[in-house]
């Protein structure tokens, strides 16, 4: 009963994540799909899987193409599902495409790792999903800064390149055009990978 009190109350509480100078050096992005006229690099971050392997990121992204759906809150646990039934049946294993979610919360939290990620460890019953599922200890202030990411209220979906590079995005829930505009933005980048 403590754990899942502390792993709600670290979930749930708002810590400011920015400066008003930082969150004004990027405009709110409503939707943005393909980012090849402005293309980010994926800042270098490091984090665990909830079975326990080390990440450094973006070079341990396993794919030459990785789908990454960016959340900083529990309650857009729901926002991330409304992906998952799109990805799933993208089949995006078997074009060599990897999904990873990366729960992204402040370095503060890092005493309460333990109960955290336990905590969501046990909520995921599928070992892949585990695995695919790495959580974020960090300065969030710089990392949203990399990402032109002004608020934390949605989450974001984007598609990185092995080498860092973002590809696509698109912030918040799943919807029909956002994954049309996912699915043509693989699509493309497949075809031009084809020797």
């Amino acid at each position: 009963m403590l754990i899942g009190l502390l792993l709600v109350t670290a979930l749930a509480i708002d810590v400011p994540a920015a400066a008003p100078a930082v969150a004004a050096l990027s405009a709110p992005r409503e939707t943005t799909g393909s980012v090849r006229d402005s293309v980010r690099q994926f800042p270098r971050v490091d984090g665990s899987n909830l079975e326990g392997k080390r990440f450094a990121l973006p070079g341990d992204f396993e794919a030459e193409y990785n789908v990454v759906i960016v959340a900083f809150r529990r309650e857009q646990q729901a926002d991330v599902d409304a992906w998952l039934p799109f990805l799933r049946a993208q089949k995006l294993a078997e074009r060599g495409v990897r999904v990873y979610e990366l729960p992204t919360l402040n370095r503060s939290y890092r005493m309460m790792r333990g109960f955290i990620d336990g905590g969501m460890s046990r909520g995921i019953p599928e070992k892949a999903t585990r695995e695919a599922t790495i959580t974020l200890y960090i300065d969030k202030s710089p990392f949203k800064k990399a990402l032109a990411i002004a608020s934390e209220e949605r989450i974001v979906a984007l598609i990185v390149a092995r080498d860092g590079r973002v590809l696509w995005r698109e912030d918040g829930r799943f919807t029909p055009a956002a994954g049309a505009g996912l699915a043509a933005a693989l699509d493309s980048l497949k075809a031009r990978s084809v020797p």
